[in-house]
């Protein structure tokens, strides 16, 4: 997994590893999630891979947008 920069310091994101079409997300709590083009849909995988390189605004636009549209919980 890749450290996540949380360029605003606050995120609950600590990591994140890109797939083919999936986006795993590694919270402060230790859960790890796989979000897929499936589970979440296509333009949200989209624009987490982008705020993921940017390292702001991860967390808070799973919660506004994508929430439990995770495809699996890892831990």
């Amino acid at each position: 997994m890749q450290r996540y920069a949380n360029r605003s310091g606050e995120s609950g994101v600590v990591a994140y590893a890109l797939g083919k079409d999936s986006i795993t997300v590694k919270f402060i709590g230790g859960g790890r999630y796989e979000y897929t083009e499936d589970s979440a849909g296509v333009e949200h995988i989209a624009r987490m891979r982008e705020l993921a390189a940017n390292g702001r605004g991860l967390s808070t636009y799973i919660s506004q947008h994508v929430r439990d549209r995770y495809a699996r919980k890892l831990d």
